[in-house]
């Protein structure tokens, strides 16, 4: 089974007094990149689910948020409260502000509320060590599992998808790997008078030369107008291919590598084609294997 590096899954939930939103979501990545934003006053939480999504996960930017309310505070341990001499402190500093503001002309915007409940030390979130956070904690283990199998579903339905789109791409190299056969046999009687013309040449001016190196330019010329080698290579990546998207678990990395020695022998096939139709053949499969390789970035 082919999967997806993108996924998308999101859940609610509420218990021992909170409600809470998961978002869970992926992108593709070279290797497993976890991102969790969670309430950090939850000891032992983020441990857990990080551990939950590596043996899950094998690749992708993988990005967690949990959005927790309790008493109507977001994302809190407990109640909000006012730090009294903090509050004291601020007010005796905003109104030297003002006095010296005034004595200097200078026009001065009286602080709102908000603005000074912002400054650092005046609001104190009450502390939750005293109170047992362990049954809220399993709750939001046990509630994350649906939220992961929501994931992995979602990220195999896309997958399944994506080995469809591939399946038709690695047919169509199969398809203009037979097409590039037929041209280099087609080719045959034109390929061999101009080796007939080369040997020729090279046995003009041969007067003196080395036999083992005139033997050797004589192999060198025909090895770099036969493709056999490279069509053949290409038909065992086509098989390797159909294979791999039969197999199951992580495959992305073995198709990365694929896909660069499709590239190569399609390069090198470009190279010796010494034909228009054998080029444009070859142009055609670099198009479809560029194709095939955008959409195997994406597979896990």
């Amino acid at each position: 089974m082919t999967i997806s590096m993108t996924g998308f899954a999101s859940r609610k939930g509420e218990g021992h007094g909170c409600s809470w939103a998961w978002d869970l979501r992926s992108v593709n990545g070279k290797g497993l990149d976890l991102r969790l934003r969670l309430p950090d006053w939850i000891e032992g939480l983020e441990a857990a689910l990080r551990g939950d999504l590596s043996r899950a996960l094998s690749r992708g930017n993988v990005s967690l948020t949990l959005k927790l309310s309790r008493d109507g505070v977001d994302n809190g341990a407990g109640a909000f409260r006012v730090n009294p001499a903090a509050l004291d402190a601020a007010l005796s500093a905003l109104s030297v502000i003002e006095q010296v503001a005034m004595s200097r002309g200078v026009s001065v915007r009286p602080a709102t509320t908000a603005e000074v409940l912002a400054l650092r030390g005046i609001i104190d979130t009450a502390e939750a060590e005293a109170e047992d956070i362990g049954p809220l904690r399993l709750a939001l283990i046990a509630d994350f599992a649906g939220l992961l199998a929501d994931f992995q579903s979602m990220r195999a339905a896309e997958g399944a998808a994506l080995a469809c789109v591939i399946a038709d791409q690695i047919d169509r190299v199969d398809s203009l790997s037979l097409d590039a056969a037929t041209e280099a046999h087609a080719r045959h009687d034109a390929q061999s008078i101009a080796l007939q013309e080369a040997f020729a040449r090279i046995l003009a001016n041969a007067d003196g030369m080395d036999e083992t190196r005139l033997m050797q330019e004589l192999a060198l010329i025909a090895v770099k107008s036969d493709v056999t080698e490279e069509l053949d290579r290409l038909g065992a990546h086509v098989a390797a291919a159909r294979s791999l998207l039969g197999e199951v678990g992580a495959i992305g990395r073995k198709f990365d590598f694929l896909m660069q020695e499709f590239m190569r022998e399609a390069n090198t096939l470009c190279s010796k084609s010494q034909s228009k139709p054998l080029t444009r053949i070859g142009l055609d499969l670099k198009t479809v294997i560029d194709q095939m390789r955008e959409q195997v970035q994406n597979v896990e």
